[in-house]
Formats: C-alpha cells, sequence, structure tokens
C-alpha cells in the first residue's frame, strides 16, 4: 500500500497525518508514505522582482514549514516516509503525484467550508476528490 499525504501545514492537514499513522497502524505490512506539499507559484512579476535565488529560498521555506508538524505526528506514530515538495497548483500537482508515484490512496484534510463557500473560494480538497481516480480520504 503506498499513501500520498498531502498537507499544507494547517492544523487540519496534522489531523490527515494522525489519521494516516492510524491507518497505517490496520495494515498488516506497513505502508509506503509520501508527505507532499505543492506549493503555489508566485504572481509571475513577483518571481522576475525577487529574482530565481529568492524564489527558490521561498518555496523551500513553504514547503519546509508545510510539512513540519506532518513529519512530527509520522515520527511520533514510527512511520518511515518520503517527502516530496513541489511548486504548483495544489490540487492538480497533488493529483498529478500521486499517479506518478502510483499510489492506491491520498489522505488529506478539509477545512469542512460549506457549499456556497466552496462555490465562491474553491476547495483543493474538492477538487482532488473529484478529478483524482485514486481514492482519498479526507481527515476533518
Amino acid at each position: 500500500m503506498k499513501i500520498l499525504l498531502a498537507v499544507d501545514g494547517s492544523p487540519i492537514s496534522l489531523r490527515a497525518a494522525r489519521v494516516t499513522a492510524k491507518l497505517a497502524a490496520e495494515f498488516a505490512d506497513p505502508p509506503t508514505v509520501i508527505l507532499f506539499n505543492a506549493d503555489p507559484p508566485l504572481m509571475q512579476a513577483v518571481a522576475i522582482k525577487l529574482g530565481l535565488q529568492a524564489v527558490t529560498r521561498y518555496h523551500a521555506e513553504n514547503g519546509a514549514y508545510a510539512v513540519k508538524a506532518a513529519r512530527s505526528a509520522l515520527k511520533r506514530a514510527r512511520l518511515s516516509f518520503t517527502e516530496k515538495l513541489a511548486v504548483g497548483d495544489p490540487a492538480p500537482s497533488i493529483i498529478k503525484a500521486a499517479k506518478s508515484e502510483r499510489c492506491d490512496l491520498v489522505v488529506m484534510g478539509s477545512k469542512g467550508h460549506g457549499a456556497l463557500q466552496t462555490l465562491f473560494l474553491g476547495s483543493v480538497t474538492s477538487k482532488v476528490i473529484a478529478q483524482c481516480d485514486i481514492p482519498v480520504v479526507v481527515a476533518r
């Protein structure tokens, strides 16, 4: 079993990491876990002003922050995992990573916004559920 744990550094992501640990405990063989974060790209004008090194550092720092709490939760659960950080629109990046890594399951959190908020704001979780052909477990 291969699980992609998609996180963004929020408390909901920590909950998703804990759900992943609980799921992993149910398997006879420990699953392979990929701790994943997709940092949205900066606007092109901002990226040009900052320069390549600053943009690279910005995304690296955001990614490190996003996986920090989930990394600790997985370590406490004694789960082995690999980390993968990407820069891109989160929903398509999660789907692409899950497919390219040949994952059997995606675990992610959801803030539980209502339908009206999701309509206007968009929801990464909703997009992944709608567009991904891999099963998705949502932690709330």
